[in-house]
């Protein structure tokens, strides 16, 4: 599988990362307040001849290439996000996994903000698109997931329709997030009898797209007061995860 290195910052997202894979670890800095606090993530370096400097902020904002460093910065070697074959879609769907479909969501901040939460619920994938435009595993988005990417795992997809046909096929319910008109849950005994459930939020600015909502097997929106059209995705996709996707057993 490919790899690449990327920039990870912030105290919490650093932790999470050297928790589950500490040799991904390249290189590290941080400021010397920081360093106080991480002895045990430095000690475990040192033992494995990994280079980590302390340095003053300025320098982390040149390494981090933002104000936003929280402090420390991490290279580290990832996989990039993974494929998606018609063997996982069934192996999914077998262990009645809950998925988190994203179409186009274009501001990594939200990508962050959306990874937190699905991990935070236990939702253990989120699938991307390839398509231009459509945010990417980037350092904003590490940043403001505080760690959510190290417990789930990013999968993309490049028709996106095409694989909602065949996860609904797999016998998914297929929910999309529609800013409005959404039709009622489905509640009745004639209702096909799926077997897991994927959200599908879509773009920040145009929602959904046509292709995209035909081929959900049902909408649904989030009713308001009317005095605003729509929330952030990433709050409507918290409520929404919150309905559909956690985990079973958690109140």
């Amino acid at each position: 599988m490919k790899t690449e290195e990327l920039k990870i910052c912030g105290l919490a997202a650093v932790r999470a990362r050297f928790e589950r894979d500490p040799a991904s670890i390249v290189r590290l800095y941080c400021d010397l307040p920081t360093s106080r606090r991480i002895a045990k993530m430095l000690k475990a370096l040192a033992e494995a001849r990994k280079v980590y400097r302390c340095v003053e902020a300025a320098e982390l904002e040149k390494i981090s290439g933002s104000l936003h460093h929280g402090g420390i910065v991490a290279v580290v070697t990832g996989a990039v996000s993974q494929p998606v074959t018609p063997d996982d879609v069934a192996a999914w769907a077998q262990a009645q996994d809950g998925l988190l479909v994203l179409d186009r969501i274009g501001n990594a901040h939200n990508l962050g903000a959306l990874v937190r939460t699905a991990a935070f619920f236990g939702v253990p994938r989120v699938i991307i698109t390839d398509e231009p435009g459509a945010a990417r595993p980037n350092e904003a988005a590490y940043r403001v997931a505080e760690g959510g990417f190290e417990w789930l795992t990013m999968h993309r997809v490049r028709a996106l329709p095409l694989f909602l046909r065949d996860l609904a096929a797999a016998g998914y319910e297929v929910i999309g997030a529609a800013t409005r008109s959404g039709p009622p849950e489905r509640r009745d005994a004639a209702a096909p009898k799926f077997v897991a459930r994927a959200l599908v939020m879509g773009n920040e600015e145009h929602g959904l797209a046509a292709e995209v909502t035909a081929a959900c097997t049902r909408l649904e929106t989030l009713p308001g007061t009317g005095k605003v059209e729509s929330l952030n995705v990433s709050v409507a996709g918290a409520i929404l995860i919150w309905e559909h996707l956690r985990k079973k057993g958690r109140r």
